[in-house]
């Protein structure tokens, strides 16, 4: 990760000059404003806060009727916690970074702080490009120690807005989730990379809640939490083209924060590659009442890279030892398809279905399934493989085509 920060120079340099001069020349032949922060007295010494200038230069490009650009030069400059705020007086905006954004250590800002960088009621924007540097190492550390340490901020947060493209974007070491898209509409994560250590806690790469019609494309995540987490009220989702790992999988949930909490549906994950992740595609909840629901979703040609627990369906979520709920799940599952999913399982049980007695997983389909055991060092050792075992336990279902380990479904 050292590596990757000091070179960000060199790497940016390299990337980013092209697609520059495009935009540039792009908005200008389109009589896009272009609003430096710069020119609104953003120093680029990564020490001097420069949240007022890019806020200055937000409100210049949001307040314009015309298509507008803020621009970020090819230099570091430090950003407290800051939120652009819409509505704007135009949906054409393009925020472009080709510098390093940097977080305040998590001892300089509020403790209470959730957010770093929020946009909020933003209808039609574009984020292109740059670096986010979240710095989490020392809140990672504490965490690990188990001293008295916040929960740490979400790098980039889009919120009730429409509309909005982030395209080759770089977030390293989050202090908590790196990119979260809540109560959104139309919004397109393209070219995103995402960096933090095995051991960074709550880091999801991209968290999407109570969106719909979002589309992720051609993204590496390498996190401490889950790749991609769905949430509660997501709908018409499609995860595509993605590399996970190391980090949790994708995840739908856990859910069951509420009673009344919206379901998820129209869900597609597909062509996607698990290298040493905990989980590849998980739907997980919590063992409490609910009128929530799972239905309509789509796991399809995935490749399975030493993953522990590489299908997953767990209505009795508890990732803690003590206090965990003893009643059955009420989430109603449903509509659920696995296919062409192939490769190495870290566990031997390859394909884990526990579902609620009260609500049985129903309508889940198996199809073209092929999961061997062998652990890392056993390949390593040119060690042959194993077979793999499925658990079932209130499932119903299909299975199609050729499945190995064999389906209980």
């Amino acid at each position: 990760m050292a590596e990757i920060i000091h070179n960000s120079n060199y790497i940016l340099l390299s990337a980013t000059i092209f697609f520059t001069i495009f935009f540039l020349a792009l908005l200008t032949n389109a009589n896009a404003m272009i609003h430096n922060v710069a020119s609104f007295g953003a120093k680029a010494d990564g020490n001097t806060d420069a949240s007022p200038a890019f806020l200055k230069a937000w409100i210049a490009a949001c307040s314009s009727s015309k298509p507008s650009m803020i621009y970020v030069p090819l230099k570091k400059y430090l950003i407290g916690p800051t939120e652009f705020l819409g509505p704007c007086k135009n949906s054409n905006i393009t925020f472009r970074i080709d510098g390093m954004l940097i977080a305040p250590d998590y001892k300089k800002m509020k403790f209470s702080a959730q957010h770093w960088i929020t946009f909020n009621y933003v209808n039609g924007m574009s984020i292109i490009g740059g670096f986010l540097d979240g710095r989490g190492s020392s809140l990672y550390a504490c965490k690990l120690a188990k001293k008295d340490c916040p929960a740490g901020s979400t790098s980039l947060s889009i919120y009730n807005s429409h509309n909005i493209r982030v395209q080759n974007l770089k977030s390293l070491n989050a202090k908590l989730y790196h990119v979260v898209v809540y109560g959104c509409k139309d919004v397109v994560l393209e070219g995103v990379q995402i960096r933090a250590p095995d051991e960074s806690l709550n880091t999801d790469g991209i968290h999407i809640q109570k969106a719909s019609n979002v589309r992720v494309y051609d993204c590496g995540i390498k996190t401490g939490d889950d790749c991609i987490s769905i949430g509660a009220g997501t709908r018409d989702l499609l995860i595509q083209r993605v590399a996970c790992g190391p980090g949790h999988g994708i995840s739908i949930g856990s859910l069951r924060h509420q009673l009344e909490e919206e379901g998820v549906q129209n869900v597609t994950v597909r062509s996607v590659v698990f290298t040493g992740t905990q989980s590849g595609m998980r739907i997980k909840f919590w063992a409490r009442p609910s009128k929530g629901f799972v239905k309509g979703v789509v796991f399809k040609n995935a490749v399975m890279n030493n993953v522990l627990f590489p299908i997953v369906i767990d209505q009795n979520y508890c990732p803690g030892i003590e206090g965990c709920p003893t009643s059955n799940s009420g989430i109603q599952i449903s509509q659920v398809t696995y296919s062409n999913i192939k490769g190495t399982s870290a566990t031997e049980v390859a394909m884990k279905f526990d579902c609620s007695k009260s609500h049985p997983c129903k309508d889940i389909h198996v199809e073209d399934i092929k999961l061997v055991y062998r652990q890392e060092h056993q390949e390593k050792e040119g060690k042959p493989q194993q077979p793999a075992t499925s658990f079932c336990r209130n499932v119903h279902g299909i299975t199609r085509g050729s499945v190995f380990p064999p389906s209980c479904v």
